[in-house]
């Protein structure tokens, strides 16, 4: 089995390598990997946007019809347990 930086014992794999950054370079570090992370973002195009947008809003409607109809048929058993006026 191959030596991973998750079952490495030193909890990475370049940690003698690396040298000890300072506040500042945290933070420049960080924000140079969040620019390199939304440079492989992938824009859907209209067509994809809009079959998704149509997917989701088919979704929520049949969700909101199954929690009416689960509302009225329990609301129903409760007033027939119970007694309604």
């Amino acid at each position: 089995m191959t030596e991973t930086a998750a079952g490495s014992p030193q909890g990475g794999p370049s940690e003698k390598n690396t040298p000890k950054r300072g506040f500042f370079g945290r933070i420049f570090l960080f924000v140079r990997q969040v620019i390199s992370e939304l440079k492989k973002v992938v824009v859907p195009t209209r067509k994809e946007l809009v079959r998704y947008t149509i997917t989701v809003m088919i979704f929520v409607i049949i969700m909101m019809l199954i929690v009416t109809a689960l509302d009225f048929l329990f609301g129903t058993a409760a007033v027939w347990v119970f007694g309604g006026a």
